[in-house]
C-alpha cells in the first residue's frame, strides 16, 4: 500500500502527519477541553467572566485577556474554525484545479487553449486585493464564505500542475494500450489515470491549505476575517490591537502563533514528504 510505504520510508511526512492528527484531534475534542477549562455554564466569548489580564495559572493556564476571557477557551474555540477555513478552501481550490486541469490536459485541443488562457488569466489577477473587497462588502462573513472565496482565487496552481501531469500520463505507452483496447475514455481515465494522479492531487491540497491558512491570518490581522466566529487569527489581531507587547503580556498571543506554526509545519512537511517520495530525483537531492 502507497501510504504503507510512504509512511515507512519518508520521516518528514510521519512528522507532518502526526503534527497534523495532534491538531485535529484537538479540535474535535475543543468542547471537552472547554467544559475543562472553565466548566459548561460560561460562554467563552462573554466578556468580564474573570478578571482581566490575568497571568497563566492553574484555573487558567494561558492567562485571561483585556476583556476577562479565559484564552486557553478563546483557543479551543478558534482552532477549529481556523482548520475549518484552512482544509475546506483547500480542498475545494483543489477540487476545481483537478477539473480545469484534467480536462485541459486529456481532452486538448481547443479546450485545452480555452482553459488555459482562462487559468493564466485568474494567475495575473491581483488576488489579496480582490479577497480584502469581497471579505469587507460581504455580511455575516463566517468561515464557509471565506473558504469558498479564498478557493475561487487559489486554485490555478494546482490546475496548471495537474494539467501538465496529465499531458505527459496521456502519452505513456499502456494508455496507447487501453485505447487499442477499445477502453472508452472514462475507462481510462477512472482505470490508469486517476490512480497515478493521486500524489499529485494531495500534495496540491496540503499546499493548497497552507496558503488558505495563511490568507486567514492575513485577513483576520487586517480585522476582516469571520465577524461571527473566533479564529487564532483573530486572537493575535486582538492582542496587537490593545498593545500586549508594551504591557508585557506577550502570552496571550503566544499559544495561537504556536498552534499556526504547527499547522503550517505539519503541513509544509507533508507535502514535502510526498514530493520527495513521488520524486526520486527530490529524495537524492537532499
Amino acid at each position: 500500500m502507497v501510504f504503507v510505504n510512504l509512511w515507512k520510508e519518508s520521516g518528514k511526512f510521519k512528522l507532518g502527519m502526526l503534527i497534523t492528527l495532534f491538531l485535529l484531534i484537538a479540535a474535535a475534542l475543543n468542547q471537552v477541553l472547554l467544559r475543562w477549562a472553565i466548566g459548561s455554564d460560561i460562554d467563552p466569548m462573554a466578556a468580564g467572566s474573570f478578571g482581566i489580564f490575568l497571568d497563566p495559572q492553574r484555573d487558567h493556564l494561558l492567562g485571561t485577556d483585556r476583556f476577562g476571557r479565559d484564552v486557553f477557551s478563546l483557543v479551543a474555540i478558534a482552532l477549529p474554525v481556523s482548520l475549518t477555513v484552512a482544509f475546506l478552501a483547500g480542498a475545494m481550490s483543489t477540487a476545481i484545479g483537478v477539473v480545469m486541469g484534467f480536462f485541459s490536459g486529456f481532452v486538448g485541443g481547443i479546450t485545452d487553449s480555452i482553459l488555459r488562457t482562462f487559468t493564466d488569466m485568474f494567475i495575473v489577477i491581483p488576488t489579496l486585493p480582490l479577497i480584502i473587497i469581497l471579505a469587507a462588502n460581504t455580511r455575516n462573513l463566517g468561515s464557509v464564505k471565506l473558504a469558498l472565496f479564498l478557493a475561487a482565487f487559489s486554485w490555478p496552481a494546482a490546475a496548471r500542475v495537474i494539467r501538465s501531469q496529465v499531458l505527459s500520463l496521456r502519452e505513456r505507452p499502456y494508455i496507447e494500450l487501453s485505447r487499442m483496447t477499445n477502453l472508452s475514455n472514462r475507462e481510462i481515465i477512472v482505470g490508469d489515470i486517476l490512480p497515478n494522479m493521486a500524489p499529485y492531487v494531495a500534495i496540491g491540497f496540503a499546499q493548497a491549505s497552507v496558503g488558505s491558512a495563511f490568507a486567514l491570518v492575513g485577513l483576520t490581522v487586517l480585522g476582516i476575517g469571520p465577524s461571527s466566529q473566533m479564529d487564532l487569527g483573530r486572537i493575535i489581531s486582538e492582542a496587537l490591537g490593545y498593545g500586549v507587547i508594551s504591557l508585557g503580556k506577550e502570552w496571550i498571543f503566544i499559544a495561537p502563533v504556536a498552534l499556526l506554526i504547527l499547522l503550517f509545519l505539519g503541513l509544509a512537511l507533508i507535502s514535502q514528504g510526498m514530493e520527495e517520495f513521488f520524486n526520486p530525483r527530490l529524495r537524492t537531492q537532499t
